[in-house]
């Protein structure tokens, strides 16, 4: 009985339970009936906690594998999820993949990352972001509790070295203002999309994967103009970039292919392969890389001309500024991002003789 009420209560079947053990069950079920509590509550309680323990009691790598599969479509491509199952599968899964991912302490994350901090910053640096974002999402998920052993700020910045005091900044290697003429000059000597997808990448200082990617939808050649979707843009915002006349000679010369949208398609129809940009400025033997063209370019913005740092970075596709600048700046400079775009073509058509000071452009001050 509980209170008034009469319940029964099975004490397990014979022969698992004697007819002694079953003696021990009652009297200690009665002994809590007396304190208060109700044994078959209790007993479903205690059920219902194993459960619920199972159903959380999931690996570091199951939690990481469904994490990358939630969240693909918010990454850059495949080759950033390739990246992230790639560096997870590495470097984390050897040592805590197992490991239940509530277990999962600062001791764990310290042994994945230690061996490579010194020698491999970079990726080093990417995979402590990547664990600490599969923990999180452990946590919201109710899988574990307590903090992030992986968060950066407050905790792992006191067992290891920042990435920047340990790592040297590499960048792509640039070709000189002063050299730009020449190599166009021997650029256009060169027949093939390849040749032409590079000169338009430099005319327009932007993205090898954003120039492959270039679809003849995305352009109004009346007006001078060619917008790249957020989809494709590294910021994931839409990108509007003003046309010189020879960017759009160049667009007006690629064939249109009926099994193909891309404007600089490759021979078979589908996207040009990075390398293939590659193998153009390795055949004219300059000392850059096609990524190294939009320095250039910041280059003669810089030191050559009189335009706002603003024109240069927006026409790079870069961040202006922080939040509160961003959300007044509303607009896109386009028109002076038109005129400075014109004047870079027409620098990019002279070949500056050895030595030459190079004149700022006053009419840029226009």
């Amino acid at each position: 009985m509980m209170g008034t009420k009469r319940r029964d209560m099975g004490l397990g079947g014979y022969p698992a339970v004697t007819l002694a053990g079953a003696r021990d069950a009652a009297r200690v079920a009665r002994a809590k009936i007396k304190e208060g509590i109700d044994p078959i509550n209790e007993a479903r309680a205690k059920q219902s906690a194993l459960r619920a323990s199972a159903s959380s009691a999931i690996s570091f790598e199951e939690c990481a594998e469904r994490f990358v599969a939630s969240h693909s479509a918010g990454l850059k491509n495949a080759k950033s999820e390739m990246q992230w199952r790639n560096t997870l599968a590495k470097y984390a899964y050897p040592v805590m993949g197992k490991l239940l991912v509530r277990d999962v302490s600062m001791t764990h994350v310290l042994q994945v990352l230690e061996p490579i901090w010194h020698t491999k910053t970079e990726t080093a640096s990417r995979l402590r972001g990547r664990i600490e974002a599969v923990l999180d999402w452990a946590t919201v998920r109710g899988y574990r509790d307590g903090a992030n052993p992986a968060r950066w700020k407050g905790h792992l910045d006191k067992a290891l070295p920042a990435a920047e005091k340990i790592s040297k900044t590499k960048h792509h290697p640039a070709l000189p203002v002063s050299d730009i003429g020449a190599f166009m000059k021997k650029l256009r000597t060169l027949d093939g999309v390849g040749a032409s997808a590079l000169e338009f990448l430099i005319l327009t200082a932007t993205r090898s994967g954003e120039v492959r990617g270039a679809q003849w939808s995305e352009f109004d050649l009346a007006a001078g103009l060619w917008t790249i979707p957020a989809e494709r843009m590294k910021m994931k915002k839409p990108h509007r970039v003003p046309l010189s006349s020879r960017a759009v000679e160049l667009v007006k010369a690629q064939p249109k292919r009926s099994d193909s949208e891309y404007v600089f398609a490759a021979l078979r129809g589908g996207m040009l392969s990075d390398m293939t940009l590659n193998a153009v400025v390795r055949r004219l033997e300059a000392p850059a890389v096609p990524h190294g063209f939009r320095s250039t370019f910041r280059d003669w913005a810089a030191e050559h001309t009189n335009y706002p740092r603003d024109v240069a970075e927006m026409a790079l596709a870069h961040a202006i500024g922080d939040k509160v600048e961003a959300a007044y700046r509303r607009g896109d400079l386009f028109q002076k991002r038109a005129r400075m775009m014109a004047d870079w073509a027409a620098f990019c058509d002279i070949v500056q003789p050895p030595g030459a000071v190079i004149p700022i452009n006053r009419a840029s001050e226009a």
